[in-house]
């Protein structure tokens, strides 16, 4: 039994940088203590620990047969009840099992207090934490390894794979196919965007999703590229649905069909000026952000979330939140076709029924802007866009719906693997065939998260058109919305021969077909807009797909973060921030400055670097 490392306390934690996740290393005098310690600190990462029951308190246990799925089993739960019911745990305690291991968490039932400390919180959890307790011969202490949230998945042999990059033109990089990889990996970003972080595993990724079963053409990485859950974040990659190709939830992630619309508002930067603290103080009073309850929308029942599941965006504009014409500028038309709510648990349906029209905490976002600088004036003219004039964007997800589906579906899949013989080097590759029951039913749930995130969006462009009438006189259009978390079913051309049918994973990347014939008759000639959005202190940018794309018509979709959150608190500070922000003519109106000071403008890479 490992005890305290000298010149430390006899038990403690602390937490490792991480770009996408949470690493925790944890440490105590036996095995039941130092896990309880790997769980403080993981629930510390993202939220503020309340120091005493100031309500009524309760008790739950989670449970599971080994120390990797309880660690994630756990996390799943806090974040459940943070999100659901204000409820943060107070106090964390081993229980022994004959069949397995159990943690039985106090929680602090006040509802106020608990929702003053959910509107705290630094962020959503992006996943159940990277930890494993019990190594052997070292059984109290945990070290900083992936699991899944499910737990461990079947992991081939990764030690043969080569990531060392090759050059192989401009912006573009490859690593050579090796090992257990059924095809190349390629970034494509410029040398000085490339992850340099110490200890940063998204190239390594990079290789991992390369092993996947039926993958093809190859394992792609875009310039935001940066260490994720499974996948790395900027990663792209499509598995032959025919020939056994597999989808993993780790190339989709967490916030299903998380996405970026645009609107473009009738009026200019200098008629906005004198209007925008009134404009400000009614968005800051109207838009719902942060962790827990909150909507726009208060759905009348089940029955009427299951339409928001099935109709998306389609359904808001019904219901009327919205006009006809926002449709035309929605990816799928504002929804996805195959949503099964089915595949949809209870306890998604639970987080999701008073979250539709709310942005979320992390890096989410309702902004300003004005157009600075256009570089293509007939492409610019058809998007309606010109120089001084003000724009909104919106950038969210499917909340805790989505959240939850990726955890739920990811378990059933973990379960299903041997069984289909399927290993890969990274437990967080959980996978099944694309047409099997597990893949199938994952796909329908999707589609219904996907659709959840639409109308959510929906929500928010209208209460923002609505406000912007009210303070400026001025209307919004919707330029258009798209996702850059989703897997969709696609045929592409390769060698002047159409594909059979793809999977086409695309995590925190943008579909960018160059015309595609879902789009509306003005944009078509143009291609389908492309949004990557900046920091609060750098720029966003407007593009537009174009031919010739062999990553299946994807590219980048944000900035790329360059430090972990926890390197965020450590490098500035409020006070340093709103100075800076303030200096650049930034207002902000935050939940907390906590979280802002997360998405500070240093912790992100300088998207100008790689809009190419």
């Amino acid at each position: 039994m490992t005890h305290a490392r000298p010149g430390q306390l006899p038990r403690g934690h602390r937490n490792l940088p991480h770009t996408g996740d949470l690493r925790v290393e944890a440490w105590a005098p036996t095995r039941a203590e130092c896990i309880a310690e790997a769980v403080r600190g993981m629930v510390g990462s993202f939220a503020e620990l309340p120091s005493g029951v100031s309500g009524v308190a309760r008790e739950c246990v989670v449970s599971a047969e080994d120390d990797g799925r309880l660690l994630g089993a756990v996390l799943e739960e806090v974040i459940y009840r943070m999100d659901g019911s204000d409820e943060l745990p107070v106090d964390v305690a081993m229980m022994p099992e004959a069949d397995g291991v159990r943690v039985r968490l106090r929680l602090d039932g006040h509802a106020d207090r608990g929702r003053a400390q959910g509107r705290r919180v630094a962020r959503a959890a992006t996943g159940p934490g990277r930890a494993r307790v019990g190594l052997p011969g070292n059984p109290g202490r945990v070290t900083p390894v992936a699991t899944s949230p499910a737990g461990t998945a079947h992991q081939g042999d990764r030690t043969e794979m080569d990531i060392r990059l090759v050059a192989n033109g401009p912006w573009r990089f490859r690593i050579e196919q090796s090992g257990a990889m059924r095809v190349p990996g390629v970034v494509l970003a410029p040398q000085e965007l490339l992850p340099d972080e110490p200890d940063d595993q998204a190239l390594q990724q990079v290789a991992n999703v390369a092993t996947l079963p039926g993958i093809v053409r190859a394992s792609y990485a875009m310039p935001d590229i940066h260490w994720g859950y499974g996948f790395p974040i900027g990663g792209v990659a499509a598995t032959d649905v025919a020939h056994g190709g597999v989808i993993s939830p780790g190339g989709v992630g967490f916030d299903i069909s998380c996405g970026v619309r645009l609107l473009t508002a009738h009026v200019d930067r200098a008629a906005l000026l004198p209007k925008l603290p009134v404009l400000m103080d009614r968005l800051d009073g109207l838009m719902p952000r942060g962790l827990g309850r909150g909507g726009l929308w208060h759905l009348a029942g089940r029955a009427q979330l299951h339409e928001v599941l099935r109709g998306g965006a389609r359904y808001a504009v019904e219901q009327g939140h919205g006009v006809p014409r926002d449709l035309e500028r929605c990816e799928d038309g504002g929804a996805v076709g195959d949503a099964d709510v089915t595949r949809v648990g209870e306890r998604a349906l639970e987080r999701g029924a008073s979250q539709v029209g709310s942005l979320g905490s992390a890096n989410h976002f309702l902004e300003l802007q004005t157009v600075d600088t256009v570089y293509d004036e007939t492409c610019a003219r058809a998007f309606g866009l010109r120089v001084d004039l003000v724009c909104v964007m919106i950038h969210c997800g499917s909340r805790g719906l989505g959240h939850q589906i990726y955890s739920d579906h990811v378990r059933a899949m973990d379960s299903m693997m041997q069984r289909y013989g399927i290993e890969v080097p990274d437990p967080q590759l959980v996978c099944a065939p694309v047409d099997s029951p597990e893949g199938r039913a994952y796909l329908g749930a999707m589609a219904a998260a996907a659709n959840f995130a639409r109308a959510n969006r929906q929500l928010l462009a209208d209460a923002a058109r609505s406000v912007f009438r009210e303070a400026t006189g001025a209307g919004l259009d919707l330029l258009y919305d798209v996702s850059h978390n989703l897997a969709k079913l696609e045929r592409h051309i390769d060698d002047g021969a159409a594909r059979p049918q793809l999977c086409v994973h695309r995590k925190g990347a943008t579909r960018a077909p160059p015309g595609h014939p879902d789009l509306p008759d003005a944009l078509r000639p143009f291609g389908q807009p492309v949004f990557v959005p900046g920091t609060m202190g750098t720029a966003s940018y407007v593009m537009t797909g174009s031919t010739g794309n062999r990553a299946f018509d994807s590219c980048c979709h944000g900035a790329g973060r360059v430090w972990s959150r926890h390197r965020a608190h450590r490098e500035t500070s409020a006070r340093q921030l709103r100075q800076e922000l303030a200096g650049a003519g930034v207002a902000v109106r935050p939940a907390s400055w906590r979280s802002v000071i997360e998405e500070a403008p240093e912790a992100y890479k300088d998207g100008a670097s790689g809009k190419g």
